[in-house]
């Protein structure tokens, strides 16, 4: 049987769609500046069998659009942008692509890390302008750091392998954790307060949640050292904006690394733009060559699985709950 399969974005790599094609199916691609409405309306054309997503907010009224709907996958982990109670609702397995991307979130991590503590960004510009004076410049090494990791899953462990060679003391707090063996050079802390009281670098690796929005605020900031730097590679929303702006203006903590913002794209007048101790970059941590590939790759299998009636990986699955009840339907 032939499927119709909508991406919702012109992000998708060739390959990707060669497998679709290969596979006897059509597809259909959205823009990556449509609005929700702009979504519903190409939906309810189009009336796809699966839904592939990336960045889009997918909402109840594009999960009602198409009748023929049976599968939905993201390209990447975070799913915060899709409407899972309505998808649960509908019978649809909304499924992630865990095991794409997860290298390249850690590497830019660690690159924003080092950037940050070396100040590199203010270097190219200093030096590109004619600079040429050492006096002022006040670097620091991750050598020897204590690195808190929030959220130990893929992305978390995989940074904290590749900070190890630094020698970093490394600390954990993830109350999700379960029973895998921790490394040796890992101390896990259940007491957020503490870890950040800890804490030379924080790392934030966790998805967006009802649990998890804003866990970074006024009290959390004013427990780290004035001396420490964060670092967002995951969702924009697990920092309360105008607090952090606040804490970097007046000097609480030493700088932050973002890739990912409140609202996205954030505004050009940002006040976070104009902080020295800040560097940016426009969420593009999960991608890289390998990474874009694999996640296609990954979210074209995922739906073909469900599509054709078989069981995906349980660890791409968000709400598992539905795979009995898609089984049976007629596909």
């Amino acid at each position: 049987m032939s499927y119709r399969i909508f991406i919702a974005s012109s992000l998708i790599s060739k390959e990707a769609l060669e497998l679709i094609l290969k596979n006897n199916c059509t597809y259909e691609i959205g823009d990556a500046n449509d609005t929700p409405e702009e979504t519903v309306k190409k939906l309810g054309k189009f009336q796809p069998h699966a839904l592939i997503v990336n960045i889009q907010e997918i909402t109840r009224e594009a999960l009602l659009a198409s009748s023929s709907l049976k599968a939905i996958t993201k390209q990447g982990v975070g799913y915060d942008n899709i409407d899972i109670n309505t998808a649960s609702e509908l019978g649809i397995p909304v499924m992630i692509t865990p095991f794409a991307n997860f290298e390249s979130v850690a590497e830019h991590t660690l690159a924003l890390m080092l950037a940050l503590l070396r100040k590199i960004p203010h270097q190219d510009i200093f030096t590109k302008n004619g600079g040429w004076d050492q006096k002022d410049y006040t670097g620091y090494e991750l050598f020897n750091k204590t690195l808190a990791i929030i959220g130990f899953g893929r992305i978390g462990r995989r940074l904290s392998e590749l900070a190890a060679p630094f020698r970093t003391n490394i600390i954990v707090y993830d109350p999700y954790l379960n029973s895998e063996k921790i490394p040796d050079n890992i101390t896990v802390l259940n007491d957020l307060n503490k870890l950040l009281a800890k804490a030379d670098i924080v790392s934030l690796h966790c998805p967006l949640t009802s649990e998890t929005k804003r866990m970074i605020g006024e009290n959390e900031l004013s427990i780290m050292n004035n001396y420490s730097w964060i670092i967002n590679t995951a969702r924009g929303a697990l920092i309360n904006e105008s607090h952090l702006i606040t804490a970097l203006r007046n000097n609480k903590i030493a700088g932050a690394a973002l890739d990912t913002f409140e609202k996205e794209p954030p505004d050009a007048d940002n006040p976070l733009f104009k902080l020295n101790n800040v560097i940016v970059s426009n969420h593009i941590g999960g991608l890289s060559v390998n990474s874009f590939r694999n996640m296609g790759i990954s979210a074209v299998e995922n739906v073909l699985t469900v599509l054709e009636g078989e069981m995906p990986d349980a660890a791409c699955i968000v709400n598992p709950e539905v795979l009995n009840k898609s089984k049976k339907n007629n596909i």
